[in-house]
């Protein structure tokens, strides 16, 4: 039983959120939105790390694609095993 509550003591619940990080959702807000919010970021910041799951990941695409074109990103791609 003492292990259990030691091992229940030593847990972390979560990671503290990035400060840079931008979750995109695909109906709240606009597309131009999450684009402007990147900029600031990265002023702010000097990075942005865009975040999305689902139907919104094509919105993070869109995003990426407009940051890139207009000079504001560099594109770095991460590889996730399945």
């Amino acid at each position: 039983m003492e292990e259990i509550i030691e091992g229940i003591n030593n847990m972390t619940i979560s990671e503290p959120r990035k400060k840079n990080c931008i979750q995109v959702s695909n109906t709240k807000r606009s597309l131009f939105f999450y684009v402007n919010l990147a900029k600031r970021y990265m002023q702010q910041y000097n990075e942005v790390e865009l975040s999305a799951l689902g139907m919104a990941i094509s919105t993070v695409v869109t995003v990426a694609e407009i940051l890139k074109n207009n000079g504001f990103a560099v594109e770095k791609s991460e590889a996730f095993p399945t």
